[in-house]
């Protein structure tokens, strides 16, 4: 399966909504966000959630992503990452492409550990909600797209760049 990401920054959806919540998200989606998550947001409005959250622009951006079945529940992942102002190719044999993920981005310099995920669908597509941690830092990222995989790699792009400041 391959996928192409926009390395300017795409917003997963119009930020139209200016007025406050407790959930943000529940007030544009319905859905609950995760407590923690919950509680760090409660006074903000949908942009504000959005361009903290899900920052797809930043030092860190995703391009291409392939993988290739080698053998049964083994996969051989690709990417194209930018870092900065390089553009790089990575590879990974991982069993999914979240530990694939998370191996490319150890080889680019930055440790990301996954402390928490949760996902939620939202019409045809997925939000994932992760809470990471990377040099003793810890922070909450989003990332919403078409499928569960290419949600999960929006939401660690996001928390590599959340890092990043």
């Amino acid at each position: 399966m391959t996928y192409n990401f926009a390395f300017a920054s795409d917003s997963a959806f119009a930020s139209d909504s200016s007025s406050t919540a407790a959930d943000p998200f529940a007030a544009r989606h319905g859905k609950s966000l995760p407590a923690g998550l919950r509680a760090e947001c409660s006074a903000m409005s949908w942009t504000e959630f959005e361009s903290t959250y899900a920052a797809m622009s930043g030092p860190i951006r995703l391009g291409a992503w392939s993988s290739e079945k080698i053998a049964p529940g083994r996969w051989t992942f690709e990417a194209t990452l930018g870092l900065g102002e390089r553009i790089q190719k990575a590879s990974a044999t991982s069993t999914g492409a979240i530990s694939a993920m998370t191996s490319m981005l150890h080889d680019a310099g930055i440790s990301l550990e996954i402390l928490s995920f949760h996902q939620h669908q939202i019409g045809h597509r997925t939000a994932t909600f992760i809470f990471t941690e990377c040099d003793g830092r810890r922070s909450w990222a989003m990332g919403i797209a078409e499928s569960s995989t290419e949600s999960s790699l929006r939401a660690m792009t996001s928390a590599a760049n959340r890092f990043s400041h």
